[in-house]
């Protein structure tokens, strides 16, 4: 509407140009928004972008020595077989696709999953998830499918979904109530056993599996309850305020917004960069950083009011995480040493993720839960704690190196 009101309309009013206009801010976007870009959002994607990341963290996790049993390696296989399917029917004539033909190459062939990093499964949810073609299928079931594979990446990777296990206690309860339909009928029996038994406490990939390929296609029999409610409000105008635009200013009012848009949109840059990629900064490196955040984003007086006393590297770090690459060279010594057994390796590739997620491990407490437990604490995964204790030094020496005050 802005645009609309800057149009000149020669001649508008008795032969006179127009030279303002007014705009009725009821709802404050002026004062939000300061006339420019407005909130950063996190990037949507659609549903099956969404059903494909899933995906590649689940083929991901299935790599693991606990699940090389057969069932699990021929349903790896087949999600595999699916994503490589997906990436290949990307129009490589596309102008979007264009601009992410090295990770469709890539992941367009099957032998390149045969051993994915951590890093593939992020540049897979970055480069390829927004890509994917929408499937011409019903909605409903698409989200049913998403539902099921959240919840079977979350029991492989050890953690709760009691959320989502009420999402799908819910949907499969909607569908037992109109059990008159001769396809639900059918499917009687796991419904009873989902809503009547400890099934689901004993579930594993299997029975998830099981539950989504049989559900899916009943999902969109589940009735519409909206309640459509009539109103008829007077508006009351309770204060009227004038101000001037500012439409050279970028600002959102919002300290913490603004810090966190800036850093993400220069994480490959200057002193955040030595941040993302575990380079211990230099007095110069500290000062830049306290003149972004306490000059060029705000004041002081603004990240105190948001973060108080935290250091502004540690700010950083749990933005932008840690480049794989620098956190695998720092745990080098362990990731390439032949003399760990395949539980120490694996325990020392979680902690890489989890640095590589949250930028640090300041609480170590983390160890003693699931995944890094999944093979046994840490006393009994490293009998020698002389090669803990030197584990525990970088973990240490790589959250000093965000420490900036």
């Amino acid at each position: 509407m802005i645009g609309r009101g800057t149009r000149l309309c020669p001649g508008l009013i008795d032969g006179k140009d127009k030279t303002r206009f007014y705009i009725f801010d009821f709802c404050g976007n002026f004062e939000f928004f300061r006339m420019n870009k407005g909130k950063p959002t996190a990037n949507m994607i659609a549903l099956q972008g969404a059903i494909f990341r899933l995906k590649a963290q689940i083929v991901f996790r299935l790599q693991d020595l606990a699940f090389q049993a057969p069932d699990l390696i021929a349903f790896r296989k087949s999600l595999v077989d699916d994503m490589v399917e997906k990436v290949r029917e990307l129009n490589r004539d596309n102008f979007a696709v264009k601009q992410h033909l090295k990770y469709v190459e890539l992941y367009s062939n099957p032998d390149n999953y045969n051993a994915l990093t951590y890093e593939d499964t992020l540049l897979m949810g970055q480069e390829l998830a927004p890509l994917i073609e929408p499937e011409k299928d019903d909605a409903k079931a698409l989200r049913f499918d998403a539902l099921l594979y959240g919840i079977e990446l979350a029991y492989l990777a050890g953690e709760k979904y009691s959320r989502a296990r009420h999402d799908l206690l819910k949907k499969a309860q909607a569908v037992a109530s109109v059990a008159n339909i001769p396809e639900i009928m059918m499917q009687a029996e796991l419904l009873n056993r989902l809503l009547h038994t400890d099934y689901l406490d004993n579930a594993g990939i299997h029975e998830f599996e099981y539950i989504r390929e049989n559900l899916r296609d009943l999902i969109k029999y589940i009735p519409n309850n909206k309640v459509i409610y009539e109103t008829n409000f007077d508006d009351e105008v309770l204060s009227t305020e004038w101000h001037m635009s500012e439409p050279e200013s970028d600002y959102l009012k919002d300290y913490r917004a603004r810090a966190e848009y800036y850093i993400r949109q220069h994480q490959d840059e200057g002193v955040i960069a030595k941040l993302k990629g575990n380079i211990p900064l230099t007095e110069e490196d500290v000062a830049a950083l306290k003149k972004i955040l306490w000059s060029e984003v705000g004041t002081k007086e603004d990240y105190e009011a948001q973060y108080q006393a935290k250091p502004l590297g540690e700010f950083v770090r749990e933005i932008v995480g840690l480049d794989m690459n620098a956190a695998k060279a720092a745990f080098a010594e362990y990731l390439n040493d032949t003399n760990l057994d395949s539980r120490q390796i694996y325990f020392v590739n979680q902690i890489v993720e989890y640095i590589v997620h949250n930028g640090m491990m300041k609480d170590l407490s983390v160890l003693q839960e699931p995944p890094f437990t999944d093979q046994g604490s840490i006393v009994e995964v490293f009998t020698d704690l002389t090669v803990w204790m030197g584990i525990r030094k970088i973990i240490e020496q790589v959250n000093a190196n965000a420490v900036a005050a």
